[in-house]
This record gives structure tokens, sequence and C-alpha cells, in this order.
């Protein structure tokens, strides 16, 4: 029982530690995006904070925040 709770507790620190801060995108950065999980997109026409989360080439996960107009705007 001792040797379940203390691999449950390991998997749980491991989750932990690869939880990533937010980048935040500037002009230029060089990005390595292999895979894209999900992302999330301002509405309306104003310029917002979009979210991206994304795997790079190595297979580590990356949070970007970047600003763009919303994905509903027409004009």
């Amino acid at each position: 029982m001792k040797r379940i709770a203390c691999l449950l507790a390991l998997a749980c620190a491991s989750t932990l530690a690869q939880a990533e801060s937010p980048e935040t995108y500037h002009y230029g950065m060089h990005l390595d995006v292999a895979k894209v999980i999900s992302q999330t997109l301002p509405q309306g026409c104003q310029v917002g904070e979009a979210r991206m989360v994304y795997l790079d080439s190595k297979g580590e996960r990356h949070t970007l925040i970047y600003q763009r107009i919303g994905e509903d705007c027409r004009y």
C-alpha cells in the first residue's frame, strides 16, 4: 500500500513540475511549433489576447500568448 501511495505522489509531483509558464510573443521570436494542442481566440473586432498551447519538435509543451483581432470580426 505504501508503494502505491509513493508512486501516486511521484506522478502528481512530475505533473506539477511540467506546468509551464506562458510566454508572450514578440516580433521576430523564433517558434518551434510541431503540433498545436489548443487555441483560445478573442471575440469581436477589437484586438485581444489569444493563447496557443503547442508541442515543439522535442515534444515539450509550451503556452504562447499573443495579440490578434477577434476571430468573428467581419468588415
